[in-house]
């Protein structure tokens, strides 16, 4: 039961929980929900942003990457982490390690908790605006799954970098919106203090963007907060991350499994891979793969995987066509 059934909140206590001192953040849930976490730093190109956390670690006894954007729970942990706002090496490091789950199939979880982007001058002297698109570009095509999960505040376009999934997921007191409702209120209303009234207006709940069907599903908390009960909390995401089968399964689902399938498939049939793609919509997974048969001959195959009613792993048979220069008998032999 979800702690909104017995107390009813406005969007307005939602967002103060969300923003509580107390609340988990992304370094907590990472280190309690995960196994052998390995931290990566750096961006590669000026320096490490401690804003943004990520790095190797295993679920299920399966490698994952996992990102977090990490707000501080002291004072001087909340200066170092710039209060939850990252700089552009911050989404450059994150990209950096999508990038590297994508090489090496690892499929990828971001934990969101800010309230936007650092727009300070130096942020945008170092392309804060490029950076942000630039993330929201490489995802949208990464050809590993990603799961993305609103933990606190998810503002602008900030949390955006970290939010374009397959699957997005949002903590029942989240809240996720193109700006504050201090912003909001600022800009619309030239007034600061009529915040309140802007958390109504802006749809900012989770399940405000359930009914939008902005985000896949809601993440029960317990009765005042994540903060009352962390490791039921921990308990609970992990839950819905393994539920994801077909992204995060075990050793008979989830995408090392398939990928195993897929691959034992092409190499069974002598075909060199050059391209692999991945379609996710409605719990069916489709793969595809692109390449060139001994002799030259250019081939693509997809396969199309689900679960059950039990959560056993459905697979459609290969469907494999050729393409390019090859005879009536060599065109005969589509298959599955």
């Amino acid at each position: 039961m979800y702690s909104s059934e017995i107390v009813k909140k406005s969007p307005w206590d939602k967002l103060n929980i969300a923003r509580d001192k107390n609340r988990p953040n992304a370094r907590f849930y990472i280190e309690n929900i995960f196994n052998d976490f390995l931290e990566l730093h750096g961006d590669r190109y000026y320096k490490d942003d401690s804003a943004i956390i990520g790095g190797i670690a295993s679920i299920n006894n399966i490698n994952v990457t996992v990102i977090g954007i990490n707000k501080g729970k002291d004072t001087l942990e909340n200066i170092k982490n710039n209060f939850g706002m990252p700089h552009p090496e911050g989404y450059r490091k994150a990209l950096r390690l999508m990038k590297q789950a994508e090489k090496f199939n690892r499929p990828i979880i971001c934990f969101v908790d800010t309230p936007g982007a650092f727009c300070g001058i130096e942020a945008e002297e170092r392309g804060q605006g490029e950076a942000i698109a630039q993330n929201l570009f490489v995802m949208s095509k990464l050809k590993t799954p990603i799961i993305s999960i609103i933990i606190g505040e998810g503002g602008s376009g900030g949390a955006l970098a970290l939010a374009v999934a397959n699957k997005v997921y949002m903590l029942e007191n989240s809240i996720y919106s193109i700006l504050s409702p201090e912003g909001f209120a600022s800009i619309l209303w030239k007034d600061a203090t009529r915040a309140k009234e802007a958390s109504e207006v802006m749809k900012i709940t989770a399940e405000d963007l359930k009914s939008f069907n902005i985000i896949d599903s809601i993440i029960e908390e317990p009765i005042g907060g994540a903060h009352e009960d962390p490791k039921f909390m921990c308990d609970k995401i992990k839950e819905n991350i393994r539920g994801d089968k077909l992204l995060l399964g075990d050793k008979t689902t989830g995408i090392p499994h398939i990928m195993s399938l897929f691959y034992g498939y092409t190499s069974e049939k002598q075909l060199e891979l050059r391209e692999i793609t991945y379609s996710f919509e409605k719990d069916i997974l489709s793969v595809g793969g692109s390449g060139v048969f001994p002799g030259g001959i250019s081939c693509s195959v997809e396969m199309v995987f689900w679960n059950d009613e039990e959560g056993v792993l459905q697979v459609d048979m290969p469907r494999q066509y050729l393409f390019r220069e090859f005879s009536p008998q060599q065109l005969s032999c589509r298959c599955a």
